[in-house]
């Protein structure tokens, strides 16, 4: 089972280190009807995330070669790992500036307007059309396809992927329901943190885990 866990830990992480999630529940949280809201985000991000990962392992396992050197996976993590390198460098361009306002996303601006059904929806259309967390959720889902073990194997590793990288959207939530001053006040803390390093972060994690995967795929390749 580490076969398959093991190698897809550092994609997890960098799902779980996106703002975009803690960002958005918080924001979500302090509107109307946050709660069930709330819930609902948090419900779709797990949801996007399985379906990506459980499409990327189905797929993998397809594609394994009888010699059990999945040269595919490498291929795909040459070209993950450029454009996560790509996505960094072009975060690093667009960072805000001193004494600049950055305009906020759009999906930000109607947060106060959401019902149920559409903050799920805004959560799933952040896992799939997002860069920042698609490219290391179908890098983990490949570590996982590409690993030497069995199918229960790969199965519990893919439900550790969308947990950890759901993590962002779960632990705000959790604290929330629990309705105490301190919670309250750590959670104002937690948004003003995201907001002050998102720009650092949405450099950093790329960039690192795009050295990463292009490691490792100039490893198998060659």
């Amino acid at each position: 089972m580490g076969e398959a866990i093991g190698p897809m830990l550092a994609s997890a992480v960098a799902v779980a280190l996106s703002p975009l999630p803690l960002i958005a529940v918080l924001l979500i949280l302090a509107a109307p009807r946050g709660r069930a809201n709330g819930l609902a985000f948090t419900a779709g991000w797990v949801l996007g995330l399985g379906v990506v990962a459980t499409v990327v392992v189905v797929a993998g396992n397809a594609l394994d070669p009888d010699d059990g050197r999945p040269t595919w996976s490498y291929w795909l993590k040459l070209g993950l790992g450029t454009l996560l390198l790509l996505l960094a460098v072009r975060q690093w361009r667009d960072r805000p500036r001193p004494g600049h306002i950055t305009a906020p996303p759009t999906w930000l601006l109607g947060v106060d307007r959401l019902t149920a059904a559409r903050a799920a929806g805004l959560a799933v259309t952040q896992v799939v059309g997002h860069p920042r967390t698609l490219l290391p959720a179908v890098g983990g889902a490949a570590s996982i396809a590409a690993a030497p073990t069995g199918a229960g194997a790969k199965a519990v590793a893919a439900a550790l992927l969308v947990l950890i990288g759901s993590l962002g959207a779960i632990v705000p939530l959790t604290v929330h329901r629990r309705g105490t001053e301190r919670s309250i006040r750590a959670l104002g803390e937690w948004r003003a943190w995201a907001a002050t390093h998102s720009a650092a972060i949405t450099t950093t994690v790329p960039a690192v885990l795009g050295a990463a995967y292009l490691g490792d795929a100039l490893a198998g390749l060659t």
